[in-house]
């Protein structure tokens, strides 16, 4: 038995996988039964002569001619260095060398090309054929194309690395969000009690930073598809349509901008703020493509997947295509394959951050779509986006009206805040006590759990928690708790991070959640908004436990 690395199927095999011994060495006699099963096998073989010079082919089957798409006449003769190219890893090629010189067999993989020039790889195993004198007489040669289990495999390689890094992005933009808060809120506050209008511009522009910074968060969990989306049917032709002048204004005059948009299209389920947001991200991209002007057109269909939809990662059905196309310098195939990672560009420094592209695609997967980019250098680049068709084109239903409550007074509210940051804690409750409400903390949901339980029944008017904090209590698990002691109290919900929600859909749909960094305003707001609910418990329906069907 031998057992190695050198063993074409990876486990240990018989001593016949490494050489073979016939009594007729000619190759005339062609009418036997093995030769017939030889020519109808779909397994690419041939078979070399190493005492002619250049070891060239000297039988090729059927199947060996179909792979390669050379007629026999164009490989009888020929060493089998013709199948190499550009991209041939040269090492390997030694080897394969290698193992001839030495009589020896060898099981690899290789990239290779066909004769019209398109490459696959080839998984090829080589072993010596000799006489029963021990001659060496031939090199038998299998071959098999692995293309398509090879681009799976780095297809998976990318999609692991993606979501990694999207891991460690979204991870970044939570705690990055959690300083940023409390950079904006005391800036905001110092706003308020300084008069001095040198201090207040050196204030403004400190607060504009820090906004900028909370717009790269932003982009950065778009990009890991931690945004909490508002998902709904939406023409997407009449969207591009009512928001074109924007682009038209974003993009500058060097380009021009064509709109190729079919009317009367199904409808996409999709947020149209991030949309927007992505339509123009790719667009900009474009623009910056063509330094000299040219087009950019944006085109708008509807597309039937039916077999190739597991291999573009959707499920079969009918989608709406959204296409930016440019004329512009096109990417080598090394930057598609990197193009929509963040951070990643081919501008100069200072001319992009790298998130455009990245943010888009996130956008796109988290709608349950697709991003694709065809390119060549010199040619253009076409970005396309498949969102799935909506289920029903009915106009969206108002939401539920909450019953008629009595205004619950906002003055004098006792306020639960559990926040894990203790200086994103300080700074609410100062926001809050400052505005007239009456404030209790806790840094964790234990202690938060506790504080609950034993003050007096109604004494809380409203929780304000984060949502992710360390322990065995969460946000989520926090208000679920606390709603089954009272069903009645109104929960805000405030984070940097939304891996829970797009984790917990129908479970955490309908929850009441601030986005960090937040403005004193928008606290205060919403504080308010929330408080009015007080003991209103069914101001939205209760989701199924099942959830709608799906495919």
């Amino acid at each position: 038995m031998d057992v190695g690395a050198r063993e074409p199927l990876g486990s240990s095999g018989k001593h016949h996988w490494r050489e073979a011994t016939i009594t007729e060495p000619g190759l005339e006699d062609r009418g036997n039964v093995f030769f017939a099963a030889i020519e109808m096998t779909r397994m690419p073989m041939i078979l070399t002569d190493p005492h002619q010079r250049d070891n060239p082919i000297v039988f090729a089957n059927k199947a060996f001619l179909d792979l390669t798409l050379y007629e026999e006449s164009e490989v009888l003769g020929r060493n089998c260095r013709f199948l190499q190219g550009a991209q041939t890893d040269r090492e390997m090629v030694a080897q394969l060398r290698s193992t001839v010189e030495n009589r020896d067999s060898i099981a690899i993989e290789i990239l290779n090309y066909r004769r019209d020039g398109t490459p696959f790889w080839n998984a090829v195993f080589i072993g010596p054929v000799y006489d029963t004198s021990g001659e060496l007489l031939y090199f038998f040669a299998s071959q098999l194309d692995v293309t398509r289990r090879r681009e799976s495999e780095q297809s998976f390689l990318r999609a692991q690395k993606m979501e990694a890094v999207g891991q460690l992005t979204a991870g970044l933009a939570h705690d990055f969000n959690n300083l940023l808060q409390v950079v904006n809120g005391n800036l905001e506050l110092a706003s308020t009690r300084v008069n001095d209008d040198q201090t207040l511009r050196y204030l403004q522009s400190a607060r504009s930073a820090a906004e900028r910074g909370a717009k790269l968060t932003g982009q950065l969990l778009a990009f890991a598809r931690k945004t909490r989306l508002d998902p709904r049917p939406v023409d997407v032709s009449a969207c591009i349509t009512s928001f074109a002048d924007v682009m038209e204004s974003s993009i500058g005059k060097q380009v021009e901008l064509h709109l190729s948009l079919r009317r009367n299209l199904p409808k996409a389920v999709l947020d149209p703020t991030q949309f927007e947001m992505a339509v123009l991200n790719i667009a900009l991209n474009a623009r910056d493509a063509m330094p000299e002007g040219g087009v950019i057109e944006i085109k708008t269909g509807k597309v039937r997947l039916n077999g190739d939809a597991a291999a573009r990662g959707l499920t079969p059905g009918e989608y709406i295509s959204v296409e930016v196309c440019d004329q512009g310098i096109g990417m080598p195939p090394q930057v598609v394959e990197r193009a929509v990672e963040p951070f990643f560009t081919t501008k100069a420094t200072g001319k992009g951050t790298g998130l455009g592209l990245a943010m888009a695609s996130g956008f796109v997967q988290q709608s349950r779509g697709r991003l694709e980019i065809e390119s060549e250098v010199d040619h253009g680049t076409v970005i396309r986006m498949l969102f799935p068709v909506a289920s029903a084109d009915a106009e969206e239903q108002e939401r539920p009206v909450a019953r008629a409550a009595e205004a619950a007074s906002t003055s004098g509210a006792h306020i639960l805040i559990v926040e894990d940051s203790s200086d994103v804690l300080v700074l609410a409750k100062e926001i809050l006590e400052a505005t007239g409400y009456r404030v209790s903390t806790a840094e964790t949901g234990e202690i938060a759990l506790k504080l609950f339980e034993q003050a007096p029944p109604g004494s809380i008017d409203l929780l304000f928690t984060d949502l992710v904090m360390p322990g065995g209590i969460n946000g989520l698990l926090l208000a679920e708790k606390i709603a089954e002691i009272d069903p009645g109290l109104p929960i805000l919900m405030t984070t940097g991070y939304n891996e829970e929600l797009v984790i917990d859909g129908p479970k955490a749909a309908g929850l009441d959640v601030l986005g960090k960094p937040y403005r004193r305003t928008d606290l205060l707001d919403r504080v308010r908004q929330a408080l009015s609910q007080r003991g209103v418990t069914d101001v939205r329906r209760r989701r199924s436990d099942f959830g709608p069907a799906e495919e």
